[in-house]
């Protein structure tokens, strides 16, 4: 397929994306997609200007963006303890007052609110920031903190709230962070079977992933494949949907969004 012509994917730039396209690097999807590798806040831009095809996008933004179908099986969930999503905190949750949210973040940002505000019972003023937590942490008493950064980032005595765990704790469900979408055209549907077999591509060569990318993080190769087995749920099952379901009801009650439609697939 000519590159001119190939769909093109707005993928992010995680540790935790790349089982999901896994067989469009490495695998008999390589060469039929244009990848162009972002952060999540970046793939929901690319998708809503329809400068991509298909995008990798936080899940709050399906709320946001009209005419999008969920691609099925596929989402970047956990269904406990994530490790990559933090809220790093000078002060426990419950005095927590101020919030820097890291603007790479939509669905984290989102998530952030949804527990203080409905779990904690905190009226907290949180604002956008740069990923720095130092500098995010002069400014408020807590800072979010997503991706391959919080993976390696020395707490160093502050408070750390795994938000997948805290979603748990409360809900007693999975979180879903991420879900590929597109717009509703002829082309999307026949495009599914490409996506579900590049990720199982991936979890079948978990091994492979995290050799490459352990020496990029500074990480040991068994901690990378834990993360990718353990940590993060690569399925679109019933009780992922559920916790979902759950997320966009809360967030629509907060007035994080004007809505909580029910998701509709490809």
């Amino acid at each position: 397929m000519d590159a001119t012509t190939r769909p093109r994917v707005s993928v992010v730039k995680y540790l935790n994306t790349a089982p999901l396209i896994w067989g469009m690097l490495k695998g008999s999807q390589q060469g039929k997609y244009n990848l162009d590798f972002t952060t999540p806040a970046k793939c929901a831009d690319d998708l809503r200007r329809r400068d991509a095809a298909i995008g990798i996008i936080p899940s709050i933004e399906y709320q946001r963006i009209d005419g999008l179908r969920v691609l099925p099986r596929c989402s970047i969930a956990s269904k406990g303890i994530v490790k990559s999503v933090l809220l790093l905190s000078k002060v426990p949750a419950e005095r927590i007052k101020t919030v820097a949210l890291d603007n790479s973040s939509r669905t984290s940002a989102a998530l952030v609110q949804v527990l203080l505000r409905k779990f904690y019972s905190r009226a907290i003023v949180a604002a956008p920031a740069n990923p720095d937590p130092g500098k995010m942490l002069q400014n408020a008493d807590a800072a979010l903190l997503i991706g391959d950064p919080a993976l390696t980032f020395d707490a160093n005595g502050l408070c750390v709230y795994d938000l997948a765990a805290e979603w748990k704790k409360f809900t007693g469900l999975p979180f879903v962070f991420a879900i590929w979408a597109g717009y509703e055209d002829a082309t999307l549907s026949r495009l599914c079977a490409d996506f579900e077999a590049s990720k199982d591509y991936g979890m079948e060569h978990l091994e492979d992933i995290a050799r490459e990318y352990a020496p990029r993080l500074g990480l040991s190769q068994e901690a990378v494949k834990v993360y990718l087995k353990e940590n993060i749920d690569y399925s679109l099952d019933e009780e992922n949907r559920k916790g979902l379901d759950l997320f966009y009801r809360l967030a629509h009650e907060i007035g994080i969004t004007s809505g909580a439609k029910e998701i509709a697939f490809a």
